[in-house]
């Protein structure tokens, strides 16, 4: 019965349903919210064989500055527009030692000033 599965439970079972007609996007409202960090890595590992094996795209809208680096794209949202952009790639070198690269994108707002990300903004002390 629902009421006795575990958050992770009903997390992993919320996500078969959502996959059962084949979606090619899958829309995730704080999917890990509310579960202990074993059990949102499983969540995440779930998240990426469906969009490798299924060719789905997911999209995960969180708070959590900790899920984006479970992502390899992360748009932010500022006052409801976009503030910046980071894509993330993973690259294995001739040891086997797998490594996580990433780069920032800043947007334009509306009247063209440069959004700098926060820690642009510390590093270079403004």
């Amino acid at each position: 019965r629902p009421a006795e599965l575990s958050g992770g439970q009903q997390q992993r079972v919320a996500i078969a349903v959502a996959l059962a007609n084949q979606p090619a996007v899958l829309l995730a409202d704080e999917p890990t919210g509310e579960l202990d960090t074993d059990t949102a890595a499983g969540i995440f590992d779930a998240f990426r064989t469906v969009n490798r094996e299924l060719a789905t795209t997911v999209v995960i809208v969180t708070h959590d500055p900790m899920v984006a680096g479970e992502v390899r794209r992360t748009i932010a949202i500022r006052d409801g527009r976009t503030s910046s952009e980071v894509l993330r790639r993973t690259e294995i070198d001739e040891h086997g030692t797998e490594t996580v690269s990433e780069r920032e994108y800043v947007m334009l707002d509306r009247t063209g000033r440069v959004q700098l990300p926060a820690a642009f903004l510390t590093a270079l002390g403004m």
